[in-house]
């Protein structure tokens, strides 16, 4: 998936700005490069889509960047594409094998049944939540 991103130019004074005009209160700023500044307008798009689904929310797609070149806000942007690993957006359900201490098997297990998650569910909320 790729998301046009509007670049306001910086200098020695002021940082480089990046919106991400379809995901509202996504940006992100570097006082380096440009550079810098899509790279951190990436991992501001990877956050901004995982909170949306972690609170339920809709995901926007991504609009044509010469609909969004026409906006006033985005008079005398630089545009470029940041592209997102599709998986970010996948509730697809993967089985993976893991190898844990039996100990920490036993702990994990009795914790999850205590809350009353599976043992993957559980393993799934704390990957969340950290």
């Amino acid at each position: 998936m790729n998301y046009p991103i509007a670049i306001q130019p910086g200098n020695r004074q002021t940082a480089w700005s990046v919106v991400v005009p379809d995901l509202p209160g996504c940006f992100s700023a570097d006082d380096e490069s440009i550079d810098c500044a899509m790279t951190k307008a990436k991992e501001a798009i990877e956050l901004w889509i995982e909170t949306a689904i972690d609170l339920g929310q809709d995901v926007p797609g991504p609009s044509p960047i010469a609909a969004l070149q026409k906006q006033r806000a985005y008079k005398g942007c630089v545009w470029a594409i940041v592209e997102i690993d599709p998986d970010l957006l996948s509730s697809d359900i993967e089985r993976v094998n893991i190898t844990l201490p039996r100990r920490v098997l036993a702990r994990l297990d009795a914790k999850a049944k205590k809350v009353g998650e599976s043992r993957s569910g559980f393993i799934a909320k704390l990957a969340i939540q950290a």
